[in-house]
């Protein structure tokens, strides 16, 4: 199964992926755990979104890009 298309939630600090028992993907918004005006389940793809915050990129993936 191919990952979903979850837009800009896909590079947010405050997603995290939630898979269920019948491998569907759910996209949850750990935002709307403190602040109830984001959607805890955002219809997605997300185009834009407020609290959007970009997720640092990993040691892995920021070695493969500097080419070490």
């Amino acid at each position: 199964m191919s990952e979903p298309n979850f837009g800009l939630c896909g590079g947010c600090l405050f997603q995290r992926v939630v898979p269920t028992t019948r491998g569907s993907l759910f996209s949850l918004c750990e935002r709307a755990a403190e602040d109830p005006s984001f959607p805890r389940y955002p219809r997605i793809p997300v185009g834009s979104c407020a609290g959007f915050l970009a997720r640092p990129a990993s040691t892995d993936q920021q070695q493969a890009e500097d080419g070490e």
